[in-house]
Order: structure tokens, then C-alpha cells, then sequence
């Protein structure tokens, strides 16, 4: 990208790490117009940007890294990082257990493969598949994982997903478990945002970008083809548009083959049309726009819906025949499964071989629900694990109907559970504490919101804690996209934060998915504000309750909560002295036009559009930074391989405060993508900056 003028002639000017800008600039890009004086910064790998990140690194790190504490967090988080007695993670397949495994001696990782019965002993006998570390120095590559997709039956034919740097863009590539090696003249896939299925041996369906141009405004594919094996020309079966989200196929695997495919027309972030592909072209299922596909299981098609629709409420689960769907779309009839109450949220819906999987919030406490289809009819069964906490399906075998979740809570190591689909379950392992929780306890409380809704947090603290505004604590929180944050145990943050006296806050705020659509539609584009006034009203209703106090608030989102934060610290430097800004959005006004950005305008407008301009322009972070503001001084965080959200948002952001002479730290690391935890050292490191900053700025 061609860099904009620095100056304009007769303009007086202030300094900015050997450049100038305007002093006009100073006021923020909303009083300029179009003018942008940072854009430069959103050509990622131009020489003059990675000058710019290079010279922030090493200012932030001579801050952070010099500090005593920097290296006692290190080694104490990369302890936790590499841990021989963390929870291998299994994955069902081919009759037995996968796992992916990284630690001091595998770096990148290796994917490991062992039968059930081996996996539930303490030490399991693992046949190593395929060493990253090995291959990325074959390649010359900086090989991240990104899973596996394996053809049934067999499942030994797999797909494998691979990031060089961990940006989500992938090459995918064939490779035999029974060998260990990559198929020669096998199914190949050069980097891209792509999604692949299997049909059956020959035979894939791949949405890609199959020329340069194929890709939606947002950088991903909305051409969808058949490919055969052995080369030839691949045969389009749906060709979307460029205002798409993202387009792709659905592989409807049954008991004896496939059963059918199914093509998923993503219109915007949240609205879909799905289909079923035959012989004669497409036949459109009957469905609400707003609805998200779960899974295929024993004949049916399962959905969640995302709105009122016939005589279903937003946030049930429905199931159609898919020999109904065949016969005849416009016939064929939806069946209730469940039906969430006010206090209900459908965290995900999967399935084993014959049997329906629901996990659920309840009170944004974990339950599972299991279903099976007889005569017509949904049968559930409440499996029972543990009470009071946050509950994830990890895998569930195709191959029969046992399931593996987790369930942990703030204390509450993270325990590993094999189930039957029918009830039968056993604890199968349970990671050691990670840290000392003897001297904590955990509290919910409810806020009250600027338009009087009641806000729920939970609240880690030392059970001794004196209620004098003295407590240091961090703050989290998300409220985007109906992501729910519920309880989850984090050993970096109790060993480097709880055990040194600090408390800890998620507020459920509203965006997420605590409560089910209605929750998370509540704060949509021109509600945003909502999410703001509910984060704002848990640090105010902790300061009321002398849990803590202003000097003692630190706050820290990613992602979308990058917006969360930024907008809470200009739009209330007085109740935080802290604010951890990681991979963030913050360029309201331009983020559809960088990376991933285009399809997330379900979610927040579209800046374009002078009439959605207006309502973003009014907390937009970076259009709403004044000079002689006392701000908290930030650490803004993000990854140069972040091909989700741009780097470029936390780079101006920076460069935004300097120029008006704001106190800031930025540190930008070079590869890992929007994750930020590909490689276990560099994990390490990322964490102890982050609670050195927070020791400095909430302890000190």
C-alpha cells in the first residue's frame, strides 16, 4: 500500500519516532475527513511498518522484560505450558484416540495416535503420525496445526491442515496414518482460506479460491467445486457473490456411505441458505435466514434457528427427515428437539453415531443432554456430570455413541470424562492443580446497566479479602457474535495473578450468548453502546461494593473485545487504570475493509453507510482519542500473522497516541496468527508481559 503524506505544507508538526505528522492529525482521523494519517501501517510487511513494529518491540520490552518479575512469570507460565501432566486432548478416530501434543522438545508439535484402552491408563503408548517440528524444518516452514479431516470409514486417509505462522489461511495436503507419510501424488491444496470435505475416496468438495478474484469481500471462497482425484478440471456445483460471507459444502455421512451433500450459502455473518445438491441441481431447504447447521445423525438434519420461525422461538434445535427433504422441501416437516427457557443457551450441538449431543447453559452453568430418534420422536437423557460447571464436548465417536467432555470452573481443575451416549460415565482423567486455590473463592454478583438490566460477573478472590477498594483486579469480558463466557479454569492467570493476591472478573455482558439470542441481539449495531454501559456498570458496581477501586481496575479483552476495551477507556479513563488491548478491532470506521473485517457487518454495521457511520462513529476508539485526556495507559497487543483481525487496528491505534503525546506500550509478536499461542515459549513470554503490566500498573 502506497504510504500517505506525513505533512502538509505550513503545517506545524510534532515529532513521531523520526517522522512528522500534522498537528491537525492530532485531534483523530473524525475531524479530518477521509485523511488517515497511519494508514501506512496496515501494509503489514512493508519494510517502513515492521521499522515501526520493530522500534515499539524494543521500547515495550526494555519496560516489561526488564522487570524482576518478567522471568519468575515466564518460567512459571511456560512450566504450566509445557507440563508433562497436562490432559492429552483426545480426538476419536480410526477405532481409537488422537492428540496433538506440543511441549519444550516439540515445539511445533507432533500428532500422536493411540487405541481407548491405552489412553485411559496414566501413561499411554503413543504412535507419533506426524512430527511438525521435523517438518517444518524439511520444508523450510513455520508449520502450525490446524487439524485433520479423515475419510470414513477407515479414517485413515486424511486431509491435513497446515498454517505457515498460524494465520488461518492453510495448505492442505493427503497424508496415510497406515504409513505415516504424505501421499505422493495425492490430493494437494496451496495456502488459502479454504474448506474441504471428503465424498468418498476420489472425490472431494472444496470451496476456494480458485483464481485470485474468487473470494468474498472478506477473503473467503464463494466458488464451490467437485474435485476428483487424478487432476482434471474440478466441476462448480454453486457459485455465490462477492458480497457473501463465505460459501461452502456439508458431506451428510450415514451408517452405510454418504447420504447426500448440502451446500451453505453464507449471505451475511449470521444469515445462511442451505440446500441439498442432486442430479438435477439444487433443492432448497425450508429454513428461517437466521439459522445455524449442527449436524447430521441417524437420517436427520439438525439446526439451530437464530430467530422466531413458525411455531419455534429463537434458540431452538430442529431436526428434519432428510428422505422427507428428498422427496419433497416444500412438504417436508420441521421437528422440535429442545426449546431453550429464559435462563437457557445452546452452547453446541453434535452427535455420535447414532445418538444427538446438546450441551447447554443453564444460569451460564454447564448441563448435556443426549437424544435418540425413535419412532419419530427425540428421546433425551440428562447425562450427570459434574454440577456447577462449565462443561465442553471435546470429541464423540462415530464409530459407536461414547463421548469425551471436560468440565472445570474457576478452582476447579479441568477433569476429562468418557460418557455413553445412554448414560454409562466415568472420569478418565483430571489434570493436578495447576495453581493454589486453597485461599480463594468464587462469587456472582448483578449489576444494573444504564437502561436497568441486571448484569451477572463472577468474581475470583483471596476468601480473606478486606472490602477497602484495595484488591487489585482484572476485568474480562467479550459481548460479541453470542460467544458465552462461562467459568473456565486458566492455570496462567491463578499461578501469576490469584496466588499474588489479585482477583479476577468476567462480566457476562450483553452480545454474548449467556442467555440465548435475545442476549446477544440485545447489543447489535446501533445497540452496541449496551455492551459499553453493561462492562462500565460491573467495574462501577465493584467499586460500590469496595471490592476494589479505580486505581486498582485493570481490564483485558481480544479480538472483539479489543473494541470492548478501547471504547471503555475513552469512553471512561476514570474507572480504569489498566487496559490490556489484544489482537483487537479498533478502527470502526474502516475495519470491513481490512482482512477477515467485511464479514462481521451483521455484527456492527456498515461504516459505509452513512447512516450506520453515524451510530460507529460515537464510540469508535481510535476516532475518539483526544489529546489531553488522561487516559490509562494501555498495553496494546497483536500478532503480524493475524489474518483475522488486521494488525493494522492496535499499529494506529499506537501511533494515534503518540502523536498526541499519550502514554502507551505496544508489542507486536511476528507469527502465531490470531490465536497468539502457536508456539509454547512465545506463550510464556506473551503471559508474562501481560501480568508484569498488570503488577506494574494495578500492584505497584
Amino acid at each position: 500500500m502506497k504510504a500517505l503524506p506525513l505533512a502538509l505544507a505550513g503545517a506545524a508538526s510534532v515529532a513521531l519516532a523520526g517522522l512528522s505528522v500534522p498537528l491537525a492529525h492530532a485531534q483523530g482521523p473524525k475531524e479530518i475527513g477521509a485523511v488517515d494519517p497511519f494508514r501506512w501501517l496496515e501494509d503489514i510487511d512493508s519494510p517502513r511498518s515492521m521499522a515501526w513494529v520493530e522500534g515499539q518491540n524494543v521500547k515495550s520490552a526494555k519496560r516489561l522484560e526488564g522487570d524482576p518479575r518478567y522471568e519468575v512469570f515466564r518460567k512459571e507460565a511456560l512450566a504450566i505450558f509445557t507440563a508433562q501432566d497436562r490432559i492429552a486432548t483426545p480426538r476419536f478416530r480410526a477405532g481409537g484416540v488422537d492428540n496433538f501434543w506440543q511441549d519444550g522438545a516439540h515445539v511445533h508439535g507432533i500428532w500422536r495416535h493411540t487405541t481407548l484402552t491405552s489412553y485411559r491408563t496414566a501413561n499411554p503408548q503413543w504412535q507419533t503420525l506426524l512430527d511438525l517440528d521435523a517438518l517444518s524444518k524439511a520444508d523450510g516452514k513455520n508449520w502450525i496445526w490446524k487439524g485433520a479431516d479423515c475419510l470414513k470409514p477407515a479414517q485413515t486417509l486424511c486431509l491435513v491442515h497446515l498454517s505457515n505462522g498460524g494465520s488461518d489461511a492453510v495448505e492442505d495436503r493427503e497424508f496415510d496414518t497406515t504409513t505415516g507419510k504424505f501421499v505422493e501424488g495425492g490430493f494437494f491444496f496451496p495456502d488459502g482460506k479454504q474448506n474441504i470435505r471428503w465424498i468418498d475416496h476420489d472425490t472431494l468438495i472444496a470451496a476456494r479460491a480458485w483464481t485470485p478474484a474468487e473470494v468474498t469481500q472478506s477473503g473467503y471462497p464463494y466458488v464451490v467445486k467437485i474435485v476428483k482425484r487424478g487432476g482434471g478440471q474440478p466441476k462448480e456445483v454453486f457459485r455465490g457473490s462477492k458480497t457473501d460471507v463465505q460459501n461452502g459444502g456439508a458431506v451428510l455421512e450415514g451408517e452405510h456411505g454418504v447420504d447426500g451433500v448440502m451446500i451453505n450459502h453464507g449471505l451475511t455473518f449470521y444469515q445462511r441458505e442451505f440446500s441439498l445438491l442432486g442430479d438435477t441441481g439444487l433443492r432448497a431447504i425450508p429454513l428461517p435466514k437466521k439459522v445455524e447447521y449442527d449436524t447430521y445423525v441417524d437420517g436427520q438434519l439438525v439446526f439451530t434457528i437464530k430467530e422466531d420461525w413458525q411455531a419455534f422461538k429463537a434458540g431452538a434445535v430442529i431436526s428434519y427427515e432428510l428422505a422427507d427433504l428428498k422427496r419433497d422441501p416444500a412438504t417436508a416437516k420441521p421437528q422440535l428437539v429442545f426449546m431453550p427457557g429464559a435462563h437457557d443457551a445452546v452452547e453446541r450441538v453434535g452427535s455420535s453415531k447414532d445418538r444427538l449431543v446438546v450441551v447447554l447453559l443453564q444460569d451460564v452453568k454447564g448441563a448435556v443432554d443426549t437424544y435418540d430418534h425413535k419412532a419419530g420422536v427425540w428421546l433425551p437423557r440428562r447425562l450427570k456430570l459434574p454440577a456447577n460447571a462449565n462443561i465442553n464436548l471435546v470429541s464423540a465417536s462415530e464409530d459407536d455413541n461414547q463421548l469425551f467432555f471436560t468440565a472445570e470452573g474457576f478452582l476447579d481443575p479441568t477433569s476429562l470424562w468418557l460418557a455413553d451416549a445412554d448414560g454409562a460415565i466415568a472420569k478418565v482423567k483430571q489434570l493436578p492443580a495447576q495453581f493454589d486455590a486453597s485461599k480463594d473463592v468464587v462469587d456472582q454478583h448483578f449489576a444494573t446497566s444504564t437502561d436497568g438490566t441486571k448484569i451477572p460477573y463472577f468474581l475470583v478472590h483471596r476468601k480473606d479479602m478486606k472490602l477497602d477498594g484495595s484488591t487489585p483486579t482484572q476485568m474480562f469480558g467479550y459481548g460479541g457474535f453470542e460467544l458465552s463466557e462461562p467459568p473456565a479454569y486458566i492455570p496462567q492467570m491463578g499461578k501469576l495473578w490469584l496466588e499474588r493476591g489479585g482477583a479476577y472478573v468476567i462480566a457476562n455482558i450483553r452480545g454474548g450468548g449467556e442467555f440465548g439470542p435475545a442476549w446477544h441481539e440485545a447489543a447489535l449495531r446501533e445497540h452496541r453502546q449496551r455492551a459499553f454501559d453493561d462492562f462500565a456498570s460491573v467495574a462501577r458496581d465493584m467499586i460500590a461494593r469496595k471490592i476494589t477501586s479505580a486505581r486498582h481496575i485493570g481490564i483485558y479483552a481480544r479480538s472483539n473485545g479489543g473494541i470492548l476495551t478501547t471504547v471503555s477507556m475513552t469512553q471512561h479513563p476514570e474507572l480504569f487504570n489498566a487496559v490490556v488491548v489484544e489482537s483487537p478491532l479498533i478502527d470502526m470506521l474502516r475495519y470491513n475493509h481490512l482482512s477477515a473485517g467485511a464479514s462481521w457487518m451483521a455484527e456492527y454495521g456498515n461504516p459505509d453507510i452513512p447512516a450506520d457511520r453515524e451510530f460507529i462513529a460515537k464510540y469508535s476508539a481510535y476516532q475518539n482519542l483526544r489529546p489531553g485526556v488522561k487516559y490509562p495507559e494501555p498495553y496494546i497487543t497483536t500478532n503480524t500473522r493475524d489474518d483475522r483481525v488486521h494488525p493494522g487496528h492496535p499499529r494506529k491505534f499506537a501511533a494515534m497516541m503518540e502523536s498526541m503525546g499519550l502514554p502507551y506500550l505496544y508489542y507486536e509478536q511476528t507469527f502465531g496468527g490470531h490465536a497468539n499461542d502457536a508456539d509454547p515459549e512465545l506463550n510464556a513470554r506473551r503471559w508474562a508481559r501481560h501480568y508484569v503490566y498488570l503488577s506494574q500498573k494495578l500492584m505497584d
